[in-house]
């Protein structure tokens, strides 16, 4: 695998962000969302020294929904290729990115999140990434951390897919993966001010990361 720079990294980090969102908003929509895609963000979660930044969520092809996340809710094309765009999408991301700055302002909750996170660890040594144990400890953590805070991210989709308590518990498991890719996307020079400004140099390393 050749060597990513710094700008990429930030892509595939702000690809996490997108596919975070998107299994969100599917699952709020629908109840249901494929399940490779929720055990890879679910991983990165448990990813926190890692020796190379690709470790994180591996392959390129891996992130693939949310590399056509951000050509498609960051591009200016035609109505044509935006006419399947759910704006709640991008509402989740944009909130991500915002309730991860309000986070990084907390060094108290950021250290609960991550000895939150470890137990949540130990838990997954035991059963599988994505069982209801694991899941459920991690929508506690965003519960007891995040959901605190004066933002918080309003999740909008059928009331009784939300209303059931598994469901929940992944929403809130998938944006605290959203919040770990956040913080890495600011780790590597990621800043809100880029998502206006750096918009075509992120579509074009998006797509350069899509098809390599």
């Amino acid at each position: 695998m050749s060597q990513i720079n710094k700008h990429e990294q930030q892509t595939i980090a702000l690809a996490a962000i997108f596919q975070a969102a998107s299994l969100v908003e599917q699952l709020a929509r629908t109840g249901e969302i494929p399940t490779p895609e929720l055990e890879l963000l679910i991983t990165s979660l448990f990813k926190q020294n890692p020796n190379d930044f690709n470790e994180i969520y591996g392959s390129r092809p891996n992130l693939q929904a949310g590399y056509h996340g951000i050509c498609k809710l960051m591009g200016n094309d035609s109505a044509k290729l935006k006419q399947d765009i759910k704006p709640e999408v991008m509402r989740y991301a944009l909130s991500i990115v915002h309730l991860e700055s309000r986070l990084r302002k907390n060094s108290h909750m950021m250290n609960q999140l991550g000895e939150s996170i470890h137990a949540s660890v130990r838990q997954a040594d035991h059963f599988h990434i994505t069982h209801e144990s694991v899941i459920g400890s991690l929508a506690d953590t965003y519960q007891q951390t995040l959901s605190t805070l004066s933002f918080r991210i309003k999740v909008t989709g059928n009331p009784q897919i939300l209303q059931n308590s598994h469901n929940a518990n992944k929403v809130r498991a998938l944006l605290l993966s959203g919040i770990r890719a956040a913080i890495l996307w600011r780790q590597v020079g990621g800043r809100r001010w880029h998502l206006l400004l750096n918009r075509k140099r992120y579509i074009k390393d998006a797509q350069s990361l899509l098809f390599r």
